[in-house]
C-alpha cells in the first residue's frame, strides 16, 4: 500500500502541474498534506513535517539564492557579465563556448554546493548566450552538467564526504576515482547531449539582461571576473586556508567562517557594491533598487522551493524512505549496483540527492559486511544513483525550469533527462573501474 501511494503522490504532481497547470507551491502543498493523511501520520505531526520541510529546504538556501540573485542582477545591470563573454570570446572562440561552459562548471562545482554555484554562474549563462545569439539550453546545460555531477560524487559535498566517513573510505582516493568518473559524464551529458536539444526555446523571466553597452563604459577585465567569482575564490581559497592552518584555532575559525556560502556571499555583496557599483558613479539609491528588482524576480522561485521540501519530509517522517531500502534488502544483486539501484529508487521518491545518498547508505552498509566492495567506488556508485531521474520533487528540476523559462515537458526532454544520463554513465563508470582495479 505504500509503494501504491507513493505512486499515486508523483503521478498527482506531475498531473497538477502540467495538465491542471496548478502552481506548483499549491500541488506540493496539497499533495504532501493529502500523502500524510493517506500514510496515516498523526494529525498534530502533519503541519510540524510540512513546516519543517519548508523550513529546512529553504533555511539553508534563502539567503543564498537572494545574495546570489543581487549579485548577479548587479553583474548584468553594470555590465561586468558583457565584459566576461568578450573575454571568453577572446579565449575559446565561439565555436568551443560550450565546451567553456563545462569547464567552468567543472572548476567552481568543486568548492560549491550545486544551488549555490547555479545562482552564482546563471549571469554568466545569460550574458553568453546573449550576446552570441546561442539557444540558452544549448550554452547552460554544460556548465550546469558539470555542477551537478561535482556535487553528487565528490567531496566535500555533503552527501559524498558523509559516505566517505560512514564506508570508510580515503577522501583522496574516492575524489581522484571521482574525478575520472565525472569527466566522461560532464562531456557525454553535457556539450553532446546539448547539441541534440538545443532548439528547445526558453523564456526567461527571472535574470533581466541589460542591453549591450559600448566596450568604455564596460568595468574592466579584471574588476568584471574577480567581483563575479568572488565567492567562488572566497570559499575555495578560505576552505583551503582553514585546512592549512587547523592548528592555529583562531585561524581556522575565521576562515571556516568565511567558508561558509551565507557569509561568502554577503562579504562578496559588500564589496561589488563598490567595485560594480559606486566605484563604477553610480549611486547606493540605485544600487538598492537593483537589489530590490533582484528580490522580486525570485520570490516565486523560492516559494517552489521551499514546498519541494514538504513531501521529501512526509515521506521521510512517515518511514516510507525505510520502507523503500527495507524492500530492496531482498535483492541478490552486486553491492555496487545495489547501492546504486535503491538510492535511485529513494531519489525518485525523496527529491533531495542528499537525503537519498544518506538514506541509501544506511542499508547498504550491513550488507557490505557480506560481501567485499571497495569503499571508495561504493561512496561513487551511491553518489551517481543520488542524481537519477530528477523531477517534480526535486527543488533543483524548479529552478532549472524557473529561471531558463521552460515548460515542464521541456524540463523534463533537458533536466531530467541530462541528470539520468549522469547517473548512468557514472555507474557504468564505477563498474569498470571495479573492473580494472581488482
Amino acid at each position: 500500500m505504500t509503494f501504491i501511494i507513493l505512486v499515486a503522490c508523483i503521478v498527482s504532481l506531475v498531473v497538477l502541474t502540467t495538465w491542471a497547470k496548478v502552481n506548483p507551491f499549491l500541488a506540493f502543498l496539497t499533495v504532501g498534506t493529502a500523502a500524510a493523511l493517506l500514510l496515516r501520520m498523526p494529525v498534530e505531526d502533519i503541519s510540524k513535517s510540512v513546516n519543517k520541510g519548508i523550513g529546512d529546504t529553504l533555511g539553508s538556501l534563502v539567503i543564498v539564492i537572494i545574495l546570489g540573485a543581487m549579485l548577479g542582477k548587479l553583474v548584468a545591470e553594470s555590465g561586468a557579465a558583457q565584459r566576461i563573454t568578450l573575454m571568453m570570446q577572446q579565449f575559446f572562440g565561439t565555436r568551443h563556448l560550450v565546451w567553456a561552459m563545462s569547464i567552468t562548471g567543472f572548476l567552481v562545482g568543486i568548492p560549491l554546493y550545486y544551488n549555490v554555484g547555479f545562482v552564482l554562474m546563471i549571469p554568466i549563462i545569460f550574458s553568453v548566450a546573449y550576446q552570441y545569439k546561442l539557444p540558452l539550453i544549448y550554452v547552460g546545460l554544460p556548465m550546469l552538467a558539470s555542477l551537478s555531477v561535482m556535487h553528487g560524487f565528490l567531496p566535500p559535498h555533503p552527501s559524498p564526504i558523509a559516505l566517505v566517513v560512514q564506508f570508510n573510505a580515503d577522501i583522496a582516493t574516492t575524489f581522484g576515482y571521482g574525478i575520472i568518473i565525472a569527466i566522461p559524464a560532464i562531456i557525454l551529458a553535457g556539450p553532446l547531449f546539448a547539441t541534440t536539444i538545443r532548439n528547445i526555446p526558453a523564456r526567461p523571466a527571472t535574470v533581466s539582461l541589460c542591453v549591450e553597452r559600448p566596450h568604455h563604459e564596460l568595468p574592466g577585465a579584471v574588476n568584471s571576473l574577480v567581483s563575479s567569482l568572488l565567492p567562488v575564490l572566497l570559499i575555495g581559497i578560505t576552505t583551503l586556508l582553514s585546512r592549512i592552518f587547523s592548528e592555529h584555532a583562531i585561524a581556522q575559525r575565521v576562515f571556516s567562517f568565511v567558508a561558509e556560502p551565507n557569509q561568502a556571499m554577503l562579504l562578496t555583496i559588500v564589496i561589488v557594491t563598490y567595485s560594480l557599483g559606486i566605484g563604477m558613479g553610480k549611486k547606493l539609491s540605485s544600487i538598492m533598487s537593483i537589489y530590490g528588482e533582484a528580490v522580486k524576480d525570485i520570490a516565486m522561485v523560492l516559494l517552489i522551493i521551499g514546498s519541494a521540501g514538504i513531501l521529501k519530509q512526509i515521506f521521510f517522517d512517515s518511514g516510507v524512505s525505510k520502507d523503500i531500502a527495507d524492500a530492496f534488502k531482498q535483492l541478490d544483486f552486486p553491492p555496487l549496483i545495489l547501492a546504486w539501484t535503491i538510492t535511485a529508487v529513494l531519489r525518485l521518491a525523496l527529491g533531495s540527492a542528499t537525503i537519498a545518498g544518506l538514506t541509501a547508505a544506511g542499508v547498504v552498509y550491513p550488507l557490505t559486511q557480506q560481501t567485499y566492495v571497495d569503499p571508495n567506488l561504493l561512496v561513487l556508485s551511491i553518489g551517481a544513483g543520488s542524481l537519477f531521474c530528477s523531477h517534480v520533487n526535486d527543488t533543483a528540476f524548479w529552478l532549472f525550469k524557473e529561471y531558463f523559462g521552460l515548460t515542464i515537458k521541456d524540463t523534463f526532454r533537458s533536466w531530467t533527462m541530462m541528470e539520468t544520463l549522469v547517473s548512468i554513465i557514472g555507474l557504468i563508470g564505477v563498474l569498470l573501474l571495479d573492473y580494472m582495479i581488482r
